[in-house]
């Protein structure tokens, strides 16, 4: 099924499960509704917390939505960032059209990032046999906590034999995945690419954890305001099924869009703080990939934590790259909605660049009142906002220093 190197790729197929809605549908009514997933924490002991909220995805029931399940028997046996991801990755090939399982199993490959893993089941062991004194951990536990995990049942499940792994990248494992599927399919490694994020780590340790780096405000995330002070943590997924255009050509698939462009650089400096220079090479790698000139981008879904630095420098990296376009951009954080999913974000915030491009319509940053005079851009505040689009880009600038940027444009004709 190779057709040659240097492909074209596209997008056939996206799903997701979020705070903010469970299903794309959902989620882009929400993102069109500005409305948000941060409320008070559920089903989290709060001894010792300051920060008692978090994006939690609520009442997902696994169980109905991933009981058609037959190749992968353990699945609903998994952890939690699985389900999350295999539900979006459902969703996703249904929507691509994709046999399942596939044809050509050989040409199909799967990554899916995660900044954490099952982090509920590894806490869970530790309850177990520190606190409540059991003997014994669960005998899953080992097959549930890997980074791997959630890439292996899809793989399982629709017969991908091709490459099929994680990425760990904190923030930017899912664009990290993304773009490593692209690079695959344009050089012919493979035709089809199950790729994205899932995290779910909203667990006592993980907020203590990330409460005593400073890294979480207790009252919400307000990305770019004058008052912010922190991110909210979330959970969630985002996948994508990506194609050679041929590919997609030939089975007579829809086409959502064009994967046009990735970058991806470390800070090697830092392992909190964005540093300017790094984020504005990758987007600038992610431009010179696409063989876009900065003036072709109409719409920017920041990485936007709601952390003061990071918020600030992302600006200024913005500027670096646009010039005077920077104020012509629209520019927001869908994370004032959903949250941070860590290493979901990338593939959440690649399916809202894509439904944007589709619907013409940019989502808001809420809860933008109080301004920032160092961020200075149009970052559609609160209100979304009617727009032809015909590139849009995304980042994802995570801890440890490690960006990376997507670039999406227009399916083709």
């Amino acid at each position: 099924m190779a057709d040659g190197a240097g492909r074209r790729v596209v997008v056939t197929g996206m799903g997701v499960v979020t705070p903010i809605g469970q299903t794309v549908a959902d989620f882009w009514t929400s993102l069109k509704q500005a409305k948000s997933g941060i409320a008070p924490l559920e089903g989290v002991p709060i001894e010792h917390l300051r920060v008692r909220i978090a994006a939690q995805v609520r009442s997902f029931d696994q169980s109905a939505r991933l009981k058609h399940w037959r190749r992968d028997q353990t699945i609903l046996h998994s952890d939690r960032y699985s389900w999350l991801a295999a539900a979006a990755a459902d969703e996703a090939i249904k929507q691509s059209g994709l046999e399942a399982p596939f044809k050509y199993p050989d040409r199909a490959a799967c990554i899916i990032g995660s900044g954490a893993g099952g982090q509920i089941t590894a806490e869970k062991a530790c309850r177990d046999r520190f606190v409540d004194q059991k003997r014994a951990v669960h005998p899953m536990t080992l097959v549930r906590t890997i980074s791997s995990s959630a890439a292996a049942h899809i793989g399982i499940e629709y017969e991908a034999k091709g490459p099929t792994f994680a990425i760990c990248s904190a923030g930017s494992s899912a664009a990290h995945a993304i773009g490593i599927g692209r690079d695959m399919i344009r050089n012919s490694v493979v035709d089809v690419a199950i790729v994205g994020g899932s995290d779910s780590m909203i667990t006592y340790g993980a907020i203590l954890a990330a409460q005593s780096l400073h890294l979480l405000s207790p009252q919400g995330c307000f990305p770019f305001a004058g008052n912010r002070n922190g991110t909210v943590l979330a959970e969630g997924a985002g996948v994508l099924v990506l194609e050679s255009q041929a590919h997609a050509v030939a089975r007579g698939a829809r086409m959502l869009a064009e994967f046009c462009g990735f970058g991806m650089t470390s800070n090697s400096k830092d392992m909190v703080s964005l540093d300017v220079e790094a984020a504005s090479a990758a987007m600038d790698l992610a431009l010179a990939d696409a063989r876009l000139e900065p003036a072709a981008i109409d719409y920017l879904n920041a990485n936007g934590t709601g952390t003061v630095c990071n918020d600030r420098n992302e600006t200024a990296a913005i500027k670096r790259v646009f010039g005077r376009h920077a104020y012509k951009l629209g520019v927001s954080s869908t994370k004032s909605m959903h949250g941070h999913p860590f290493g979901a974000a990338g593939g959440i915030e690649a399916v809202a660049c894509v439904k944007a491009m589709e619907a013409g319509w940019m989502p808001p940053t809420i809860g933008l009142d109080e301004k920032d005079p160092d961020c200075d851009l149009d970052y559609v505040p609160n209100v979304g906002r009617e727009r032809n689009l015909t590139y849009t880009m995304s980042n994802s600038f995570a801890i440890g220093g490690l960006n990376a940027v997507l670039i999406f444009g227009s399916a083709p004709l």
